[in-house]
């Protein structure tokens, strides 16, 4: 058995050894979770575009897939979001492997997969830490959308739940006027 100079070493072979899985270092441990299915993917095909039609790169934002959360929770603890909304200017807060500084992240989103605890607990905790403004969680095992927003000393107030044949207003300190449906969210089908 090779011996890692590091975690963050065994986080990158891991990644090397497992294409298609997101490897994160989430409060000191690696979590490895399988590439995700069609409509995990599907909605986020879907935000990209009704974030991008609601104006985010006019507002000074983009809206990302797959990029790097550096977290304030381990020297080389980092998340990789599903989805982010952040600065248009977020490639100056690159702080290594790709990931980039928690400030310029406005919102970043989750749909639940085999990984669902991690969504659901590990990264709002994680998030708040960081102080992450806005968290939404697709929870598709429970069939809700969670919204976590405005965290105070570390940790989000209770979250807004949203049932089927609602719609979520993304809060305006994200900087873009937009409601998400909650059926597309779980689904990834209009």
């Amino acid at each position: 058995m090779l011996h890692e100079s590091s975690l963050a070493d065994a986080a990158d072979r891991l990644w090397e050894e497992l294409p298609g899985h997101r490897v994160e270092i989430l409060n000191g441990s690696i979590v490895v979770t399988p590439p995700p299915d069609g409509p995990h993917q599907v909605t986020l095909s879907w935000l990209i575009v009704a974030c991008h039609e609601a104006g985010d790169r006019q507002a000074g934002l983009k809206t990302v897939g797959g990029i790097g959360l550096w977290l304030p929770t381990g020297p080389d603890d980092y998340a990789v979001p599903d989805l982010s909304v952040v600065d248009a200017d977020f490639h100056d807060a690159l702080v290594e492997k790709n990931c980039y500084a928690p400030h310029v992240f406005r919102m970043v989103l989750e749909v639940t997969s085999s990984n669902w605890t991690n969504d659901t607990a590990t990264k709002v905790d994680i998030y708040a830490r960081a102080n992450i403004p806005v968290y939404v969680i697709a929870d598709r095992r429970h069939d809700v959308v969670l919204l976590y927003r405005d965290p105070v000393d570390g940790k989000y107030p209770d979250p807004v739940r949203y049932q089927r044949g609602q719609a979520v207003p993304v809060p305006e300190s994200v900087g873009v006027a937009l409601e998400l449906s909650v059926d597309t969210l779980l689904d990834g089908d209009d």
